[in-house]
């Protein structure tokens, strides 16, 4: 099959954007997610259970092994497919996440060194055997992110450390080049606009029944006379 397949026909497609910290993913699947009308969820974090899940996970004051870390990720996902991902596509509504099973083998199998097979077992495990039709990944050199995120607070996975983080970007790298047909690399070093085209560009083609989805109006240049300031867009990863 070549990188350029499509990928298999459904009603409903799930999408997911991956990436190391700081690429600019979480932007990029909220504007897929609003293009789309998708549902727009994340991991860890896609549920109530996932919200308690992703506390944990996230607190510098949390001390986990790095099995633990990949069974509360998996614990997380479960739930997360079980209880949003498949009804939604079995509703007939697309799916955009903003992280999934790719974060899993990059942070827990390439950074934190568990064997990636069984970190590959374990999500599809948990998911059911659910992948994504298509995975973008927001490739962001580490120097970018780490300038991207200079005087900003760390969550635990953040403050992990340079060489981990070198790893997780070169991880999901790896992941990309062994399975092009669907994963999408995009710079994430380019203007907002100017990735979200690429992104675009790349799922309208691999699922061509999207390519008819008008693209989202320009914003307006200024605010009008009196208008309140727009709300603080949130930190991104």
């Amino acid at each position: 099959m070549s990188d350029r397949a499509t990928v298999t026909v459904r009603s409903a497609r799930f999408i997911a954007f991956e990436g190391g910290e700081a690429c600019g993913k979480s932007t990029q699947a909220a504007r897929l997610a609003a293009r789309l009308g998708a549902v727009l969820t994340r991991e860890p974090g896609g549920t109530q259970v996932g919200a308690r899940l992703r506390a944990v996970l996230l607190d510098n004051e949390t001390r986990l092994t790095d099995r633990a870390e990949a069974l509360l990720m998996a614990a997380d996902r479960a739930q997360h497919v079980a209880e949003v991902i498949r009804p939604e596509l079995a509703s007939g509504r697309h799916v955009v996440t903003d992280r999934y099973a790719g974060s899993s083998l990059a942070y827990q199998g390439f950074g934190r060194g568990l064997p990636l097979d069984e970190v590959r077992l374990l999500s599809a495990w948990a998911s059911d055997e659910l992948w994504p039709d298509i995975t973008v990944l927001l490739d962001v050199p580490l120097e970018v992110a780490a300038a991207r995120r200079a005087g900003s607070q760390r969550d635990r996975l953040e403050s992990a450390g340079d060489d981990f983080h070198r790893k997780v970007v070169e991880g999901f790298r790896t992941l990309a080049a062994a399975d092009r047909d669907r994963w999408v690399v995009v710079d994430g070093r380019l203007g907002i606009d100017e990735v979200e085209a690429m992104i675009w560009a790349a799922v309208s083609e691999r699922c061509p029944e999207l390519a008819d989805v008008p693209a989202p109006a320009p914003a307006p240049s200024a605010a009008p006379a009196g208008a309140a300031p727009a709300p603080a867009a949130p930190a991104d990863g």
